[in-house]
């Protein structure tokens, strides 16, 4: 993990949109006119949903790795959590329409992984070197007492009580080729709105829960976006949003309902 004190962005949900990313890390310094890393020795971290929804998933996978590579050459850093869309298109791309036990959905994962916005492009453009790199990335992260998660929801618990124990249990799961497993799997990572109704003086309060499991601050995740769940008018999508008194932010500007990427500066 590299070292604390330099800047910290964040962004989540690119769905596809390659060139609506590069633009954002363009204004941010973060990148060149080539797309290239130019942010020296910043910190980013992309929180998942990489893929479907927007036009090109796999060129989105394939710009984050490479600039993970030219951020490493300046001393940054590039990384990438696991979002649930990854599991979706893993799914579909290793059990493609076969059934699955307990669930009725035409078509299997497949059909599922389509009817959630699948695209055919990023299925039929998927190599195993785009395999092995999504199985690799971690679910959940502590980045200067930030709490790193694509979903908004304390299930990631339910895998364990600490980020390494989390982040193997997500590993097992990912090799497996059980397909019922898939299914309660990518459940789990499809969560939402978990901290919506938190409240600090609570026994049971989620956020309160998560935080201090995973010795973190403050929660930082995508997913539920603003646009569709925090009522923000597409718009009007300026800025992340503070919420369950000041412990939670959400990031995901909804840029597939016509909202944006964010670009979010933590520190």
């Amino acid at each position: 993990m590299p070292p604390a004190g330099r800047p910290l962005y964040v962004a989540a949900d690119v769905h596809g949109h390659r060139s609506e990313l590069r633009e954002v890390l363009r204004t941010a310094g973060l990148v060149d006119h080539a797309g290239e890393w130019s942010g020296g020795e910043a910190r980013l971290w992309l929180l998942g949903d990489y893929v479907d929804r927007g036009p090109d998933g796999i060129g989105v996978l394939d710009d984050i790795r490479r600039l993970a590579v030219g951020a490493a050459a300046t001393g940054g850093h590039v990384g990438a959590l696991l979002g649930n869309h990854e599991t979706q298109l893993l799914a579909a791309h290793r059990f493609g329409t076969e059934p699955v036990a307990g669930w009725d959905e035409p078509g299997g994962f497949r059909g599922g992984w389509a009817r959630f916005g699948g695209r055919e492009a990023d299925l039929r453009r998927l190599t195993p070197q785009h395999v092995a790199w999504i199985m690799g990335l971690p679910a959940v992260l502590v980045v200067d007492r930030h709490l790193l998660v694509h979903s908004d929801t304390a299930r990631y618990l339910e895998f364990g009580s600490s980020v390494a124990a989390i982040n193997a249990a997500v590993s097992v799961a990912l090799a497996s080729t059980d397909s019922a497993l898939w299914l309660d799997f990518c459940e789990r990572m499809s969560d939402r709105g978990g901290f919506r109704d938190a409240e600090p003086a609570r026994s049971d309060d989620p956020v309160a829960t998560m935080l201090r499991t995973l010795g973190a601050d403050l929660i930082v995740h995508g997913h539920s976006t603003l646009t569709k769940h925090f009522g923000v008018a597409p718009q009007d999508v300026s800025a992340a949003v503070r919420y369950a008194d000041g412990r939670v932010l959400a990031i995901d500007g909804g840029v597939y309902e016509g909202g944006r990427i964010l670009l979010t500066r933590l520190n």
